[in-house]
Protein backbone atom coordinates (compact mmCIF):
# COMPACT_ATOMS: atom_id res chain seq x y z
CA UNK A 1 0.00 0.00 0.00
CA UNK A 2 1.16 3.50 -0.82
CA UNK A 3 -0.40 6.44 1.03
CA UNK A 4 -0.01 10.15 0.34
CA UNK A 5 -1.39 12.40 3.06
CA UNK A 6 -1.28 15.54 0.92
CA UNK A 7 0.05 17.05 -2.28
CA UNK A 8 3.80 16.46 -1.97
CA UNK A 9 6.80 16.10 -4.25
CA UNK A 10 6.51 12.31 -3.90
CA UNK A 11 2.84 12.50 -4.87
CA UNK A 12 3.67 14.55 -7.96
CA UNK A 13 6.47 12.17 -8.96
CA UNK A 14 4.06 9.25 -8.63
CA UNK A 15 1.39 10.98 -10.75
CA UNK A 16 3.97 11.80 -13.40
CA UNK A 17 5.25 8.21 -13.40
CA UNK A 18 1.73 6.94 -14.02
CA UNK A 19 1.12 9.41 -16.86
CA UNK A 20 4.40 8.78 -18.65
CA UNK A 21 3.62 6.90 -21.86
CA UNK A 22 7.06 5.28 -21.67
CA UNK A 23 6.46 3.81 -18.19
CA UNK A 24 5.67 0.11 -18.01
CA UNK A 25 2.05 -0.81 -17.40
CA UNK A 26 1.40 -1.00 -14.58
CA UNK A 27 3.90 1.67 -13.52
CA UNK A 28 3.98 0.38 -9.92
CA UNK A 29 3.28 -2.80 -7.99
CA UNK A 30 1.16 -1.43 -5.14
CA UNK A 31 -2.11 -3.17 -4.37
CA UNK A 32 -3.66 0.03 -3.00
CA UNK A 33 -2.79 3.70 -3.51
CA UNK A 34 -4.47 6.32 -1.35
CA UNK A 35 -4.25 10.09 -1.38
CA UNK A 36 -5.17 13.31 -3.17
CA UNK A 37 -6.81 13.02 -6.57
CA UNK A 38 -5.18 14.56 -9.63
CA UNK A 39 -8.60 15.79 -10.71
CA UNK A 40 -9.84 18.49 -13.08
CA UNK A 41 -8.87 21.24 -10.65
CA UNK A 42 -5.16 20.40 -10.94
CA UNK A 43 -5.02 18.47 -14.21
CA UNK A 44 -4.25 21.46 -16.45
CA UNK A 45 -1.38 22.50 -14.20
CA UNK A 46 0.01 18.96 -14.24
CA UNK A 47 -0.02 19.17 -18.03
CA UNK A 48 1.81 22.52 -17.77
CA UNK A 49 4.37 20.93 -15.45
CA UNK A 50 4.86 17.96 -17.80
CA UNK A 51 5.32 20.36 -20.74
CA UNK A 52 7.95 22.32 -18.79
CA UNK A 53 5.88 25.52 -18.46
CA UNK A 54 5.99 25.45 -14.67
CA UNK A 55 8.71 24.26 -12.28
CA UNK A 56 8.05 21.55 -9.70
CA UNK A 57 8.52 23.90 -6.71
CA UNK A 58 6.17 26.48 -8.23
CA UNK A 59 3.55 23.83 -9.00
CA UNK A 60 3.70 22.36 -5.49
CA UNK A 61 3.45 25.86 -4.03
CA UNK A 62 0.26 26.45 -6.04
CA UNK A 63 -1.23 23.18 -4.79
CA UNK A 64 -1.13 24.53 -1.24
CA UNK A 65 -4.11 26.69 -2.26
CA UNK A 66 -6.19 23.78 -3.58
CA UNK A 67 -8.55 21.78 -1.42
CA UNK A 68 -7.47 18.23 -2.02
CA UNK A 69 -9.95 15.49 -2.69
CA UNK A 70 -9.28 11.95 -1.54
CA UNK A 71 -9.23 8.67 -3.37
CA UNK A 72 -8.45 5.07 -2.66
CA UNK A 73 -7.38 3.18 -5.75
CA UNK A 74 -7.62 -0.59 -5.72
CA UNK A 75 -4.97 -1.46 -8.27
CA UNK A 76 -4.80 -5.26 -8.24
CA UNK A 77 -7.09 -8.26 -8.10
CA UNK A 78 -5.58 -8.99 -4.68
CA UNK A 79 -6.82 -5.64 -3.33
CA UNK A 80 -10.29 -6.26 -4.76
CA UNK A 81 -10.50 -9.51 -2.81
CA UNK A 82 -10.32 -7.47 0.41
CA UNK A 83 -13.67 -5.79 -0.28
CA UNK A 84 -16.55 -6.94 1.87
CA UNK A 85 -20.16 -6.48 0.78
CA UNK A 86 -22.02 -3.75 2.63
CA UNK A 87 -25.34 -4.00 4.35
CA UNK A 88 -27.42 -1.61 2.22
CA UNK A 89 -29.96 -0.85 4.94
CA UNK A 90 -27.19 0.07 7.37
CA UNK A 91 -25.36 2.15 4.74
CA UNK A 92 -28.53 4.02 3.74
CA UNK A 93 -29.33 4.76 7.39
CA UNK A 94 -25.84 6.19 7.97
CA UNK A 95 -26.19 8.32 4.84
CA UNK A 96 -29.64 9.59 5.87
CA UNK A 97 -28.33 10.49 9.32
CA UNK A 98 -25.13 12.13 8.05
CA UNK A 99 -26.63 14.50 5.49
CA UNK A 100 -28.90 16.53 7.84
CA UNK A 101 -26.19 16.64 10.51
CA UNK A 102 -23.75 18.22 8.07
CA UNK A 103 -26.43 20.66 6.89
CA UNK A 104 -27.23 21.60 10.49
CA UNK A 105 -23.52 22.17 11.24
CA UNK A 106 -23.37 24.54 8.28
CA UNK A 107 -26.31 26.62 9.48
CA UNK A 108 -25.83 26.51 13.24
CA UNK A 109 -22.04 26.83 13.31
CA UNK A 110 -21.82 29.16 10.30
CA UNK A 111 -19.13 27.09 8.55
CA UNK A 112 -18.77 25.97 4.96
CA UNK A 113 -19.73 22.52 3.70
CA UNK A 114 -16.12 21.29 3.62
CA UNK A 115 -15.38 22.25 7.23
CA UNK A 116 -18.74 20.87 8.28
CA UNK A 117 -18.05 17.53 6.59
CA UNK A 118 -14.52 17.41 8.04
CA UNK A 119 -15.85 18.15 11.52
CA UNK A 120 -18.45 15.40 11.30
CA UNK A 121 -16.48 12.70 9.51
CA UNK A 122 -13.46 13.14 11.81
CA UNK A 123 -15.55 12.93 14.98
CA UNK A 124 -15.82 10.08 17.43
CA UNK A 125 -19.57 10.27 16.91
CA UNK A 126 -19.18 9.39 13.23
CA UNK A 127 -16.80 6.56 14.17
CA UNK A 128 -19.49 5.18 16.45
CA UNK A 129 -22.16 5.70 13.80
CA UNK A 130 -19.97 3.78 11.34
CA UNK A 131 -19.55 0.92 13.79
CA UNK A 132 -22.55 -1.28 13.18
CA UNK A 133 -22.23 -2.92 16.59
CA UNK A 134 -23.08 0.35 18.40
CA UNK A 135 -26.47 0.44 16.65
CA UNK A 136 -26.24 4.24 16.62
CA UNK A 137 -27.40 4.07 13.00
CA UNK A 138 -30.83 3.05 14.28
CA UNK A 139 -31.36 6.40 16.03
CA UNK A 140 -32.89 9.55 14.57
CA UNK A 141 -30.43 12.03 13.08
CA UNK A 142 -31.32 14.67 15.72
CA UNK A 143 -30.28 12.30 18.51
CA UNK A 144 -26.97 11.63 16.79
CA UNK A 145 -26.52 15.37 16.26
CA UNK A 146 -27.01 15.97 20.00
CA UNK A 147 -24.29 13.40 20.72
CA UNK A 148 -21.98 15.15 18.25
CA UNK A 149 -22.66 18.56 19.79
CA UNK A 150 -21.77 17.24 23.23
CA UNK A 151 -18.61 15.62 21.88
CA UNK A 152 -17.47 18.83 20.16
CA UNK A 153 -18.75 21.19 22.90
CA UNK A 154 -21.05 22.99 20.44
CA UNK A 155 -24.05 25.07 21.44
Amino acid sequence: MLRFSDYTEQWLDFVVLNRDPLSPIPAHDYDIVEGPVANDDVNDRIDDYLAGFVLKAEFLSELAHYRSTHQICLCTARSLQMIEPIDKKYYINVKHISRPIIERLITEQNIDKYDSADMFYNSNTFSQLSDKTTELYKKQWAEVYDILKKELNLK
